[in-house]
Formats: C-alpha cells, structure tokens, sequence
C-alpha cells in the first residue's frame, strides 16, 4: 500500500505543485487549503506523513500540529516556513514536528526529508511489532521432532512457505500451530516484516470490525480520533487469525473481502484502503461442520483453506517425546538457573504412555513444574502431577490385586477400546497393533466398530 501524505498549504500554486510531486513519487496524497479543513481530513483518515505551512489563515500550522498530537502522538510532521529565523524552527520542532523546509522550496530537499521522515515510521512501527519476535527462534529447527509425521509436516511447509496462498492449519489445542505460521513466516519472502498474531476468540464481537480494520474519527462513541486496525499495521507482512472458527458469522463477508481483495474499509470511513498480507488461519474445530451446520461461511472456508497442514497431537508422534523432554528441560533449567537434571527410567516411561490431551503446552507445563519443584539432580514419577502418575498407578494398582499381566491387559483393553484409537491403544499397552489384533483374537474380545 502506498504512504499516504496530507499537503496543508494555503498558496495553491505550492499546494498543487506539491501534489504532482509526491504523486509522481508514488504516495496517496491528499490536500487542505486551511489548518480546519486538514484537520476534518485527519478526523478521516490516516497518514503516514503530514506538510504543513505555518502561516495559514485563521489557525495557524504550530496550533493544529498541537491539536493533532493530541490525539495521534506518534504522527509525523513537516513544516514549511517562509521566515529563515531559528524562533520560528524552535517552535515547529517544540510543538512535535520532525523537520522543517525553508522557503522557496527546493523539490530534491523536500523529497528527501519526506523519505527521511517516511522511513523512520516505519522502522518505529516495525520496532514496536518486532518485540514480539525476540527470542523466538522461529525456524525449522524450532519444530522439534524426527517422527515421520513431523517430517512430512517440515516438508509441506518448505513447498509453500514463499507463496501467497492463503494456509489453514489444524490441530488440536497445544500442538504449536502458531510456531508452526511463524516458521512459515520466517521462510518466507515477508521475513524482514515483523509476523504479526490475531487471536479472533481473545476479541469482543462488537470491536472485531474496529480492530482489524481500524475506524474514523466519530465512528463510534469513544472513537476520538483515526485509528489505523491490524490489517493495515501489518501491510506487506503475514497476518495469523488464530481460532478463525470462532469469528462471528456476521463478520465473516467483510472477513471474506479482505481475503479476497486484500481492501479494507475503517469503520466510519467511506474510503476503501489496500493492503498486501499473506493468511495463515489455525483452528481445532471441525470447519467442514461448521459449514454445514451454518456457522462458517462456505465461501470463507475455501478462501482459508487454499492449502491445509494438520499438525499431529502428541500421542500420534510418541517417539518425539524423549526429544521434546530433553528441549524444555534445558530450556527451564537454564531459566530457573538450576545445574543439569534428567528425568528417571520411570518418570520417562510414565511419560511416554500418558495421553497428553494438551499436548506439547501441557508437556512444557509439567516440565517447568518438575524442574521448579525437584531438588536433585533427578526428575522422578513423585515430581509429576498426580493425573499423569495415574498411569503407573493402574497398573500397580491391578497387580495389588492380584490381577496377572493377561487379565490386567484384557481389563484394560475392554474398558479403553471405545476410548482410543487402535494405534493408541497400542501404545498404551507397550505392544504392536499386530499383537494387539492377535490378543483380542486369544481372549475373544469383539474389536467395537
């Protein structure tokens, strides 16, 4: 999207000539003849950067930059001058602006400090939303796991991580579906801009619209000034709409044109704005049934779901585990400043055969509480939560007993099949689904259909 430029200069010669030349350098310009009439176009819309005469009719440049500020402290200011004395320069640089130009006006001069002006916004605004991808290590190597599944999932995004194709990714809660937009970001040609996140569930229905898409002054009570929305922030960059299956039907036609036409319109405007972004999209629901059931827009869901990369849970990648393990327990050892720990035989076998219905976010939880509350050097079943030792309990449990290793796996089998799938079940027990199949087989156990 171009930079967007307001020209207050009441001479109409300068104003007109000044517009042809930012034009020709390919900014959005718009011109004021008086400091009221570029306020009311403020009150409107949004610029990157503002020129203002000092001496104008009536209000004066200095009184509607302070006005301005008031309102939009971050916006840019250049002022121009027809007195060369260093009083009047003080009180333009005094009242916020960033340069100013002398009388007459030499074009290379204004042009230059523009761009000066143009690219200092945006490193500030690249500054501010890159805090966010400190530390983040968002590469490949950040996807951890040597399981075939996250192999194939490593392979899919490399395919189309430079495209413009829009993403859905699928998984269930935990499973690193932001990481895994972020890695895609940051293989992508978009990497230099900062990636920018959006959990559409964490926004209220009523300030959806104005979030995204930012509003007018006087849009809405409260709206005291123009407010650029995300959209717009994170143009030539990567949005995330994390959760997309739960934005409101009734935004999703606007939701839906944005995606298409990459065009937005602020809330209270009657100007529409362009913006380059790249989707990525991430939900756990099912949205094919909620297409069906008439809570997603069909239209929208195959406008999101151009490509689709599903990321596996846990318990369908359990030879990762013992990675994973050994990643965040360096990552919290070292945070926490304690020495070297490892998790025991039986810590890690516990480990491997829970379920894990919150996947990697609740492996990095028990971690972190194992880490914080053990005082050796090892990390044994007495240091994990009480639902994961549960089960190693069953199983003493059975044995107290009485109960042999045969009746205890046919027990188990009977009340878990229903539960978990076959290569799960599988698992659980130690076992493969060949044996799986033939100990049913022996035991005269009808696989449930």
């Amino acid at each position: 999207m171009p930079e967007s430029l307001l020209i207050v200069e009441d001479e109409e010669t300068l104003r007109k000539s000044l517009e042809r030349l930012f034009v020709k350098q390919g900014f959005s310009v718009d011109t004021a003849g008086s400091a009221e009439a570029g306020l009311k176009l403020v009150d409107e819309n949004s610029y990157d950067v503002i020129i203002s005469d000092i001496i104008l009719p009536k209000m004066d440049g200095i009184e509607m930059i302070t006005r301005i500020r008031e309102a939009l402290p971050d916006q840019i200011f250049i002022v121009i001058t027809a007195y060369a004395s260093l009083d009047t320069a003080i009180r333009a640089l005094k009242a916020g602006a960033y340069d100013y130009i002398m009388k007459p006006i030499i074009h290379e001069e204004i042009k230059q400090v523009v761009h000066n002006a143009v690219t200092q916004k945006d490193l500030k605004r690249q500054n501010t939303l890159l805090r966010r991808e400190l530390d983040d290590g968002s590469n490949f190597n950040s996807i951890i796991g040597e399981s075939r599944a996250i192999k194939d999932v490593l392979d899919e995004i490399r395919k189309v991580a430079d495209t413009k194709s829009s993403i859905l990714v699928l998984g269930e809660t935990g499973t690193g579906k932001e990481l895994l937009a972020r890695v895609i970001h940051n293989n992508s040609s978009r990497r230099d801009m900062p990636f920018v996140p959006i959990h559409c569930s964490a926004i209220p229905e009523n300030l959806l619209e104005s979030e995204l898409f930012g509003y007018s002054k006087g849009a809405f009570t409260g709206a005291m000034a123009t407010k650029k929305g995300l959209f717009e922030e994170a143009d030539g960059s990567t949005v995330f709409l994390d959760e997309i299956g739960d934005v409101p039907l009734s935004f999703q036609v606007k939701l839906l044109r944005a995606l298409e036409e990459q065009d937005i319109r602020p809330l209270g405007s009657t100007k529409s704005k362009k913006v380059d972004l790249r989707f990525i999209a991430a939900t756990n629901l099912n949205l094919k049934q909620a297409v069906e059931s008439g809570r997603f827009r069909e239209d929208l869901y195959y406008r999101v779901n151009v490509i689709t990369i599903s990321l596996p849970p846990i318990r369908e990648r359990r030879e990762d585990i013992p990675l994973l393990l050994a990643h965040y327990l360096s990552k919290y050892t070292t945070e926490v400043g304690k020495g070297p720990k490892e998790f025991s035989p039986d810590a890690t076998s516990i480990m491997m055969s829970y379920r894990w219905p919150g996947n990697i976010r609740e492996l990095q939880n028990v971690v972190e509480r194992a880490v914080l509350i053990s005082d050796g050097t090892v990390i044994g079943p007495e240091h994990l939560p009480e639902d994961l030792r549960g089960t190693e309990s069953s199983l003493e449990g059975a044995l107290q007993q009485g109960l042999s290793i045969e009746e205890y796996t046919r027990s188990f089998i009977m009340k878990y099949q229903g539960i978990y799938g076959e290569q799960e079940l599988a698992d659980r027990l130690g076992i493969t689904r060949k044996t799986l199949w033939q100990k049913r087989k022996k035991m005269g156990i009808k696989k449930p259909s």
